[in-house]
């Protein structure tokens, strides 16, 4: 579509009517103003945005978090609108093109979400390049299924939800739900594809674009089971080369395409699980997440709230992962993540008991079932922020 300020005024309107949030307005404005940086400095536009305009998302952009205690103040964002609708009046005569689409998620916006360095997703974006296949393993609460899908975002260049396929793995998931199998229907059985063949296929007839297969509580699935004679054909170096009959269809040469990337996460406190199994370990890069509080991002957006009670929480919380990861029993795999105490509506203290309450002493009790001494000790640690 071709859009001028009152077509860019009713977008606005809609998007604020079914979001109603602060966070929404800013959003569109940033992305918005991301796709139009990369055409001027692709040459594809002459044209330079509103200083004033650059301004304030210049500041949203520097404070991911700016957004969660409500300090975008109003005139902020209508002297942004405001410059931005006279720079689309100015360009109008241009038919300067805008796209329906406006949810493009960049490297910068998976650091401003995901609470990692800059260092660790160069990392993780070349594991990923070379080995297609990778697990993300780590404690409780650490964000490993939240930062999955953003890293994949991250990857295609916009949320597009068309190129991701997700799943989660349980004990009695099986090789006819992920390839295929046969499947009862009223009167017989059929052969039906499952959904990692399905989305092999998918990718396959898109060639020029990237596909995500991201698999939640990996290790939960008997792994040798699910996978099959795939277990060589998800290999980095035989990927769109390699080629096998599947058991169900014999006449069919199938192959994994090299345009599907796959990601697995692993929760490393779980007692019950089996160790993963070695065959399809080595077909796997395995990247630790840890417990991010000391994170530049956590501490932003723990500067954001600005609440003494919370502050005081996470130093608690800080002491007992150390102690945790000291203890030979347990160790670092068992800490307690940071995602327990992000994107809280509010901050006060019986959201904060509630957590401690609920989430992480119960924790805490599987922990320490056999040593009732340490669990009183830190249920009192913990509980004791709230009475000082």
């Amino acid at each position: 579509m071709f859009v001028n300020e009152r077509n860019f005024r009713e977008f606005l309107k809609i998007n604020r009517l079914e979001q109603n949030t602060i966070n929404s307005y800013v959003s569109t404005l940033k992305n918005l103003t991301s796709w139009l940086e990369m055409r001027i400095n692709n040459s594809i536009l002459d044209i330079t945005l509103p200083e004033d305009f650059r301004d304030i998302l210049q500041e949203i952009k520097a404070n991911p978090h700016f957004t969660a205690v409500n300090k975008i103040k109003h005139y902020a964002l209508t002297s942004a609108l405001s410059a931005y609708s006279q720079f689309l009046n100015e360009e109008a005569d241009r038919n300067l093109f805008i796209p329906n689409n406006f949810n493009s998620y960049t490297k910068e916006d998976f650091l401003s979400e995901v609470f990692i360095s800059e260092e660790k997703y160069n990392l993780l974006i070349n594991l990923l390049e070379r080995k297609k296949n990778i697990i993300l393993q780590g404690a409780p609460g650490v964000g490993k299924t939240f930062a999955a899908k953003r890293l994949a975002y991250s990857i295609i260049g916009e949320k597009n939800e068309n190129q991701i396929e997700f799943v989660q793995f349980h004990q009695n998931y099986s090789y006819e739900d992920f390839i295929m199998g046969y499947k009862p229907t009223e009167n017989n059985f059929e052969l039906r594809t499952g959904i990692f063949y399905n989305f092999c296929k998918k990718a396959e007839e898109n060639p020029d674009q990237k596909f995500f297969f991201i698999i939640d509580e990996i290790n939960r699935g008997n792994l040798s089971k699910i996978f099959g004679e795939l277990l060589m054909l998800i290999e980095a170096d035989k990927r769109g080369k390699e080629k096998m009959k599947l058991a169900y269809r014999p006449e069919e040469n199938f192959s994994v395409p090299e345009n599907l990337f796959i990601i697995g996460m692993m929760n490393t406190a779980d007692r019950s699980l089996a160790i993963i199994d070695y065959a399809l370990r080595r077909r796997f890069s395995f990247f630790e997440m840890n417990p991010a509080f000391d994170s530049d991002g956590f501490k932003k957006y723990q500067t954001a709230l600005n609440s003494e009670i919370f502050d005081k929480l996470i130093e608690k919380i800080k002491i007992l992962n150390k102690k945790i990861s000291e203890d030979n029993s347990l160790g670092k795999g068992f800490c307690i993540g940071h995602s327990y105490f992000c994107n809280l509506e509010s901050c006060d203290e019986k959201t904060l008991r509630s957590i401690v309450d609920y989430e992480i002493l119960p924790l805490l009790q599987e922990y320490y079932f056999d040593d009732p001494t340490t669990l009183q000790e830190q249920e009192n640690i913990l509980r004791g922020v709230f009475n000082d």
